[in-house]
Order: structure tokens, then sequence, then C-alpha cells
């Protein structure tokens, strides 16, 4: 075995990590964009930064449901109930992203815009915890032969 695909065997908790910290550095950038207070340039990079947020948050997750859960279920049958837990955390998600965009697709005032993201912070925040808590473990074992961005989305 080569020293890459010794490395590559271990990166998977830290391609999860990374990915999570992506996310939330786009979560910060959003908030800053909302929080600058400039109501004409601060809506368009709001809406560029938010929909941004909300394609890569999304895919994010679709990837994991596709690619990662499956495999890891299939591996781990343990795992099913936390892997269950953690789709319907992204339904959950899915919901509050879609409230957020039809708040900004209908130019909702700052606060509601605020309230939107802090409520997804939350969610987002505690899920992405958890799931680090319940796999990383694995996934420094895990031998997956696909790209990162298949599996855990574009980011």
């Amino acid at each position: 075995m080569t020293e890459q695909e010794k490395s590559r065997l271990v990166a998977w908790n830290r391609e999860l990590a990374a990915a999570h910290q992506r996310l939330r550095d786009a979560l910060r950038v959003t908030r800053d964009a909302l929080d600058s207070g400039d109501t004409g340039s601060a809506r368009t990079d709001l809406l560029l930064y938010c929909h941004g947020f909300c394609t890569a948050l999304s895919a994010h997750h679709a990837s994991e449901d596709v690619a990662l859960f499956p495999e890891l279920s299939a591996r781990w049958p343990a795992l099913r109930p936390t892997i269950a837990r953690l789709r319907e955390d992204h339904d959950t998600i899915a919901s509050l992203l879609g409230r957020l965009d039809r708040a900004l697709g209908r130019s909702a005032p700052v606060e509601e815009l605020q309230q939107h993201l802090d409520g997804l912070a939350a969610i987002m925040e505690s899920h992405f915890r958890y799931e680090e808590r319940q796999l990383l473990d694995i996934l420094s074992t895990l031998e997956l032969d696909a790209e990162p961005q298949a599996v855990l989305g574009p980011l």
C-alpha cells in the first residue's frame, strides 16, 4: 500500500470535519452580509450568500444520503438508528432552508431573516456535533474508493 493510499484510509473523518467547518464559515459570511445593515447592497449580497450557503448545505446532505449513509449502513448495521436520526435532521434542515428561501423571495425584513438564520444555525450545529460524535471514529477507518465531493458534497 502506498503512502497516499494509507492517508486516504484515514481521511474521511477529516473530510467530514472540514466540510462542516466550510459550511459553518459560509453561514458566518451569510450572517455578516445580513448584519451589514446596508439594505441595498446587503440584500444583493445576502441573496448571493444565502443561495450559495443553502445550495452547499443541501448538496452536502444529499451526498451523505446517497453515498455515505448507505455505505455506513451496509458496513456497520448498528449505525442504522444513528443514520435514521441524521436523515431526519436533514429533512428538518431542508424545511428550514425552504422557509429561509421563501422569506428571501418575498424580501422579508432583516429581523425575520436573522431569526431564520438563528434557527438554522442552532439545528445545523446540533446536527454537525451529533454526526461528528457518532461518525468521526468510524470514518477514520473507512476504506471507500470515492471522491470526497461525491460523498460529502461539492464544498
